[in-house]
């Protein structure tokens, strides 16, 4: 439990400052070029690299890279050295023919991610956007890689603080057009003011993937090119990847009726579509981004080393000890989100060319995606229970369902409701697919592992919820009160209730916690009074 927690806190730290830097990137976004027609055809343009990129890597590295570089570390004489270097000259290759693809068949891609006319002045403007920013997938795809390697050498400090550079280049790109650019009227913009915003963009991803790159020669690592794939093991990564890529191409199929749909609405009401659905989603991910990944990152190794010596308790013990710490920090942030997204929203989002009705908006649809925080999470790291085993293929059914159910939630919601609570309907599509898919992930994974600890976890969370309520009383007062007395939730107002309810709301936590006994948390006040008493 220490030494992960020491692993996760390193991670932590980096990811909380990159998420941060990515709340001002947003911010500035926002206030830049607003969440109407030009946010939505940046942000429609700004998804589709990393769509592809998850179908062509992202998908497979934690499942099978990551696993198959631990084998050739353990078992091959050089230390797995070659095969690196060889994975990364084929990744090279492959990706920058597959960016100069994408760019070509732009406008393509753009009418397969959105409903909009072809010709249309949204659609134009996403494709020249989309030309600009699709180069990124190759310095993306080999910084991803890069840092998949830093991992298994138990060097997590890299590749989460890489993206704070990637997010620190952007908003000096958008602080730039907001000074020289032809503000957020789509109409106005010219071809000069999308070059910048695109390829500052990419320029992003490109001081992200170098910090990475000098990171690996900092470990010892030396790049030689390899091009002899017959010892890339490619045939054996394929047959492990194979359905692993499969549920990417499964989620991202509901990822494209979702920016469908959520472009459809804002054909109907301006300021209700895809930008409204990216920034709150965004914001959900935080989180999970933040306390998720790094626990998961920190845990994958080591779950596949433990079964590889077929050490099952070992498996168990850190599967089980995973949930319970991500879980003691997800419960009482999900009923934070669900109680104060407006609050979170418009000091973000409101300014400059977004309204503040724009931004409470997106706050509504944060309050929705606070009811899938948790059960994402704990979706999230079943799936790498499977994977750990080596199992790629469970993963592409448990998926393929929870897509499913999710895309026959979002039709029906998009269907029975208003445009203007449509993208509201695709966030509880979502945390309705999402709780379903864990409970049917955990039964599948209970049974590869020979259990989990059910019982255990299921108590935890419960003692989690119980200790949570009182902050999400004190949150709601704070909303109550605020808004009963000063009117509204504008800057000033949002900001107190953020300090009231939000930390306040937290330390009460902690503190109910810690008297509860709950271990977790007090693991987390002991590691933080000692860091602070240095």
């Amino acid at each position: 439990m220490s030494r992960m927690m020491r692993a996760s806190a390193i991670m932590a730290a980096g990811t909380m400052v990159s998420r941060v830097t990515g709340f001002v990137r947003t911010m500035v976004l926002a206030y830049a070029i607003g969440t109407s027609a030009l946010g939505d055809s940046y942000n429609a343009a700004y998804a589709i690299p990393y769509s592809i990129l998850d179908l062509l890597l992202l998908g497979v590295l934690s499942s099978v890279i990551v696993p198959m570089i631990v084998r050739a570390q353990q078992h091959d004489p050089d230390g797995g050295r070659a095969y690196e270097q060889r994975l990364l000259t084929i990744t090279t290759v492959v990706l920058i023919v597959v960016a100069a693809a994408g760019t070509l068949a732009a406008p393509l891609l753009i009418d397969l991610y959105t409903d909009w006319d072809a010709g249309s002045t949204k659609y134009e403007v996403a494709v020249m956007l989309a030309r600009f920013i699709l180069p990124q997938l190759a310095f993306f795809g080999v910084g991803a890689v890069a840092g998949a390697i830093l991992n298994t050498r138990d060097r997590y400090g890299a590749p989460m603080w890489a993206p704070v550079l990637n997010n620190l280049v952007v908003i000096c790109v958008f602080l730039l057009y907001v000074v020289v650019g032809s503000g957020d009227e789509i109409q106005a913009v010219t071809t000069g003011d999308l070059a910048l915003l695109g390829l500052g963009t990419t320029a992003g991803i490109v001081a992200q993937a170098a910090v990475l790159i000098v990171a690996l020669r900092r470990v010892g690592f030396s790049f030689v090119p390899r091009f002899d794939v017959r010892n890339a093991r490619l045939g054996e990564m394929t047959k492990a990847g194979s359905w692993t890529i499969g549920y990417v191409v499964v989620t991202q199929l509901g990822f494209m009726l979702t920016t469908n749909l959520a472009s459809s609405a804002s054909n109907v009401v301006e300021g209700h579509g895809i930008s409204a659905y990216t920034l709150a989603f965004q914001l959900f991910q935080l989180p999970y981004g933040v306390i998720g990944v790094s626990v998961i990152t920190a845990m994958l190794p080591r779950m596949s080393r433990a079964v590889s010596d077929g050490r099952m308790d070992d498996v168990r013990s850190e599967f089980g000890s995973s949930v319970r710490l991500v879980c003691s920090l997800m419960v009482p942030v999900s009923l934070l989100l669900m109680v104060l997204g407006p609050a979170i929203t418009v000091p973000i989002y409101g300014h400059g060319a977004n309204s503040v009705a724009d931004a409470v908006y997106i706050g509504n649809v944060l309050q929705v995606y606070g009811l899938a925080l948790v059960p994402f999470a704990v979706f999230q790291l079943l799936l790498r229970v499977f994977y750990s085993f080596g199992d790629t293929r469970t993963p592409v059914f448990i998926g393929a369902g929870t897509t499913a159910v999710n895309a026959l939630f979002m039709v029906v919601f998009f269907t029975l409701l208003p445009a203007r609570y449509a993208v509201m309907g695709l966030a509880l599509a979502y945390a309705i697919a999402y709780g379903l898919g864990a409970v049917l992930a955990w039964w599948l994974a209970g049974r590869r592992a020979r259990g989990l600890g059910g019982w255990a976890v299921g108590m935890a969370l419960t003692r989690m919820y119980l200790a949570a309520m009182p902050t999400a009383v004190l949150a709601l007062a704070a909303v109550w009160v605020v808004t009963g007395v000063f009117g509204g939730l504008g800057f000033l107002n949002s900001l107190i209730v953020l300090a009231v309810g939000g930390g306040l709301g937290m330390l009460l936590y902690l503190g109910v916690a810690h008297r509860m006994r709950i271990p977790e948390v007090n693991s987390i006040v002991g590691m933080v009074a000692r860091r602070v008493g240095r």
